[in-house]
């Protein structure tokens, strides 16, 4: 539904100027072709049409299936990117579409945390990211996202909300293999939450905070 995909942009952008101070930091580091893994903290429900209309390039989401079970709530995120995924299981079905996406030249955005923080801080991420980037050996660009938690209070109209969306640099994972053993997804997971982390104001690192 490429008209939807365009109408909702719109809406979403004229909704963060006007309901929010929404600021971008290192907008320079996407880039603008190739697969791209994007990986982010989860602080709402806000956090992918907000990634959606920062990239400024296509993007294809990995949202939990709980998400689709209210028929107008899933056909407006499937009409921004997404495609669902089970969290408590291997999901063959989410890996093969997302290695797809993957092998078109998209950009695929994975929240590793697998559902929004509830204090705002870093949580103990799954290995599903790890284990895409290790299989396909792509660059994975890390964002971390502040301030989209303050949308879900009570009378967040009122305040306009200061989101950041700060963007760091391409990288790769040192260790590539199509047969990851699950302490090399451990320690490749722990990267790229350090990278996100790295990005974050440090009330929000949480589980990766480091104090060095």
């Amino acid at each position: 539904m490429p008209w939807f995909y365009h109408v909702s942009r719109v809406i979403v952008i004229i909704l963060l100027f006007l309901l929010t101070r929404w600021q971008v930091r290192g907008k320079e580091n996407v880039p603008q072709q190739g697969p791209l893994l994007v990986v982010a903290n989860h602080l709402s429900l806000a956090d992918p049409p907000l990634l959606s209309v920062t990239l400024d390039r296509k993007a294809i989401f990995m949202a939990k299936k709980e998400l689709f079970h209210f028929k107008p709530i899933g056909y407006f995120i499937r009409g921004l990117g997404a495609f669902p995924v089970h969290r408590d299981r291997l999901d063959r079905r989410g890996l093969h579409q997302a290695y797809q996406v993957l092998a078109d030249g998209l950009a695929l955005v994975m929240f590793p945390e697998g559902m929004r923080s509830r204090t705002g801080q870093l949580r103990p991420a799954f290995f599903g990211a790890a284990l895409i980037a290790s299989h396909t050996g792509i660059p994975i660009l890390p964002i971390g996202i502040s301030g989209t938690e303050r949308i879900e209070r009570p009378l967040w109209l009122l305040r306009r909300p200061r989101i950041t969306v700060n963007i760091g640099q391409p990288f790769h994972l040192p260790v590539q293999s199509t047969r990851p053993t699950r302490q090399e997804l451990a320690e490749s997971t722990k990267i790229i939450m350090q990278h996100i982390a790295e990005l974050l104001p440090q009330e929000y690192r949480g589980h990766y905070y480091d104090e060095n």
